[in-house]
This record gives structure tokens, sequence and C-alpha cells, in this order.
């Protein structure tokens, strides 16, 4: 049996290139669907356009206009093929506006060179079993169905805001994984980049914070088992702010980095 995030990023091509997408409102956040969920539904029409190279290595979306639930279409365009990578341009709109446009580059990682040089530490989190479930109340899942779709686990230091008592060190961190159990894989990564709350949470603005551009980059296919996410801010200036989130599997590999810009919540 399909698990929910498979069926509900599927798409049907249509014809050569173009797809159908049917997007599900458990996703939304506020006033419109989350920014990783479309790019995870991207992510599937521009793998089935790129045969023999299955998996988005980099990817940066643009986001025009607020999805909702419903019916959406999403265009594909081969921009370089050949080699060992292939670049793509995809759009996804909805009546004929465009929502997301994007521009992702695939190849396969199971075929890339296993040498690895990390720098980069995971974060220092507490055992999972001290980290307890975030169920946030019935009025604030009313309004953010997607917290339904994870199981996360935050770092109780990072969880000030929700006593309105922000650390404001820009800072969210903790375990993730789906809430029905499905292992991670490139695809789920793409919406795991943007799956928490706004760190904007924890210096003190929560609410919605639209997103301008998102760049990800998938270095690996991360192992079986939790996730371990660490989102940070380090500059609010202009009415947004900047967002880099580190993804860490049970491995203790280093499997996607993203950067997104976004607007500060209303």
């Amino acid at each position: 049996m399909a698990s929910e995030f498979d069926a509900h990023t599927a798409v049907q091509e249509t014809a050569p290139g173009s797809f159908e997408a049917d997007l599900r409102p458990g996703w939304t956040v506020g006033g419109g669907l989350n920014g990783g969920y479309l790019l995870a539904v991207l992510g599937n029409a521009v793998r089935a356009a790129s045969p023999g190279k299955p998996d988005p290595l980099a990817v940066s979306a643009h986001y025009l206009s607020a999805a909702t639930p419903g019916s959406a279409n999403v265009s594909t365009r081969l921009v370089r093929g050949g080699g060992r990578v292939a670049t793509l341009a995809a759009e996804l709109s909805q009546g004929g506006v465009p929502r997301v446009t994007v521009l992702a580059t695939y190849g396969d990682l199971a075929a890339q060179p296993d040498d690895v040089r990390t720098t980069a530490e995971p974060p220092d989190l507490p055992a999972l079993e001290d980290c307890p479930r975030s169920v946030p109340p019935p009025e604030f899942l009313a309004a953010v169905p997607l917290l339904e779709r994870f199981d996360l686990r935050l770092d109780p230091s990072c969880v000030g805001w929700v006593f309105g008592q922000p650390s404001g060190r820009g800072l969210l961190q903790g375990w993730l994984r789906l809430a029905d159990g499905r292992e991670p894989d490139p695809i789920m990564l793409l919406n795991v980049v943007d799956a928490f709350p706004p760190v904007t949470f924890d210096l003190g603005r929560p609410g919605w914070a639209p997103t301008v551009e998102l760049t990800a980059h998938i270095r690996a296919v991360p192992a079986p088992g939790w996730l371990r996410v660490k989102v940070t801010t380090s500059n609010v200036a202009g009415g947004m702010f900047e967002e880099d989130c580190d993804v860490w599997d049970s491995a203790d590999r280093l499997v996607a980095q993203s950067r997104q810009l976004a607007m500060l919540p209303r």
C-alpha cells in the first residue's frame, strides 16, 4: 500500500513533459500549500521527465503565488541532457496561474563516488525519547494541518516560543519522520527542508512566513530511520529573513542542505 506522501505527491503524465497533480489540503500552512510539499510534487514530475537520472541534486524554486488544494498542472522542459546530470525547468500552475517555477539538476545519487569529507557536525540533540512529540492544540492544527503529516520531536531547548519565551537564537532543531513511518528518500527530502515551523518563531515572530525562493541540495540517499533537522537564521532585514536547513540521516550522513528567503510573518 502506497504511503500518504507518495499518494499525495503523485503526478500523471498527460503528454510528453506535461503532468497533472491533485494537491491535497492536508499539506496546507496558513494561506497556502507548504512550499516543500509543492517542491516534492514538482520533484516527481522532473524525475519522470528525466529517465536514468532519478534523483534531485540541486533544485531552485521561486514561489510566484499561493497554491491551493485541487488540480494542478506541471510542465517540464529539458535544458541540458547527456553526461552524468540533466538540467530541467519546470512550472506548477493552477487554472493557468503560475504558482512555482523551478530549475533542477538531476542525476543518480547511487552512482556517485563514495568519498565523503564532511567538516559539518550533526545537531547536538537530546535522545529521541527526551524530545516529546509536538502536538499543537486543535485550533492551531486547523490552520496548519501540515503538522499532522509528520512526527516532529523538537529539542526542548527550542520550544520556549510555545510559552511566550522565545530564545532569540534563531534556532530550531529536532527529530523528524513522516507520521506513517515511510522511510526517507531524495524526493521526501525536498519536503523535509521546508517542514519545520518558521525559524522566526524562535525570534518571537510566529505566523505564516511565505517563501520567496528556496534552493535545496540533496547530497545522498538517506539511510532508513529518523532524520535530524537543524534550522537557523542570522539576518532579518527588509521584512525578510534567510532560513538555512541541514538534514542528517540515521547513519550520521549530511543528506540535504537548503537555504530559503522568506517574508517575515505578518
